[in-house]
This record gives C-alpha cells, sequence and structure tokens, in this order.
C-alpha cells in the first residue's frame, strides 16, 4: 500500500465536511436574500491538506464575509450584534457607499444612507457560515475518529510489511 494514500478516509472526510459547510452556507445566503451580486457566494471555498503528521482544512471567503456572518456593531448603537467582535466607532470610517450603489439603485435608497445606517446602527449577524459549521462540526468528530482510526490500521499494516 502506498503511504500518499494511507490517510485517504480522512481526506475524503474532510471534504465531505468542507463541501456540505460550502453548499449550506451558500443555501443560508440565498434564503436570507443576502446573495445579490453572487460575489460573497461565489467566492465561498475549502482546502483540505493531509500530510502524516498533520490534517487542516482552510475555508475562503471574500473578507466583507465574516462581517455579514457575525455582524458589525454600530458606532452609535450596539443592539444588531451585542456580541460581535467587529464595530464601527464614532469618528471611524463608513462602509464604502460604492458597496451599496446596485443594491441602493434597485431599491431605490441612496448608498450613502445605507453606509450611514449600518456605520450607526451596525449590522446585524446572518451566521450563514456558522451555523453550517458548527452543525457540521458536531457530526465531524465521531466520523473523524473511526476514519483516523482506519487510516491509522492501514498505515500499521503497510508499514509492518515493508519491515
Amino acid at each position: 500500500m502506498s503511504r500518499g494514500l494511507i490517510f485517504e478516509n480522512l481526506e475524503k472526510d474532510l471534504s465531505r465536511f468542507g463541501k456540505y459547510v460550502v453548499q449550506q452556507s451558500r443555501s443560508r445566503l440565498t434564503r436570507l436574500n443576502h446573495n445579490d451580486t453572487k460575489r460573497l457566494y461565489d467566492s465561498i471555498s475549502f482546502k483540505p491538506k493531509v500530510s502524516q503528521n498533520s490534517f487542516d482544512l482552510s475555508f475562503f471567503m471574500l473578507n466583507y464575509g465574516q462581517f455579514q456572518d457575525k455582524g458589525v456593531k454600530g458606532a452609535e448603537h450596539s443592539e444588531k450584534a451585542p456580541s460581535s467582535p467587529f464595530s464601527y466607532k464614532l469618528g471611524g470610517k463608513k462602509p464604502p457607499a460604492s458597496a451599496f450603489e446596485k443594491w441602493g439603485k434597485e431599491h431605490n435608497v441612496s448608498p450613502f444612507a445605507i453606509s450611514h445606517s449600518i456605520w450607526s446602527k451596525g449590522l446585524k449577524p446572518t451566521m450563514f457560515f456558522t451555523t453550517p459549521f458548527n452543525r457540521a462540526f458536531e457530526k465531524f468528530p465521531d466520523e473523524l475518529i473511526k476514519q483516523f482510526g482506519l487510516d491509522i490500521d492501514k498505515f500499521l499494516q503497510a508499514t509492518l510489511k515493508d519491515i
């Protein structure tokens, strides 16, 4: 057995986990009506990495995705996202009005008004990524232990054959 195939079960489980989180995150964005431009939707991806000594699963998305997910406390009010790690500050920068031009035109609202409102009141968390990730993670550890155990068995069998 090739040592490159030793952790194939683990890699499959990481990929299955990543695909689920990406698919569910995209679905939640759409269901929550946060998918006007599809830029954030299209940017969500993952990459598994498995080596003999470690494994890693990285998720990627446009930077503003974390603000959509966790919310942002407003400079004047924090009720929308009281537990968010992100906040606007009085006298600080506002979100760029240009980011809201398309949506503002479609809804007949000034992009500057949207920018000011978000800066002042904050941005409510959508948890579009966090919820699917947590749901998948609740199930994942048991699967991981089982698959990692199968991979360790294969590793030991292959190693013992070589001796």
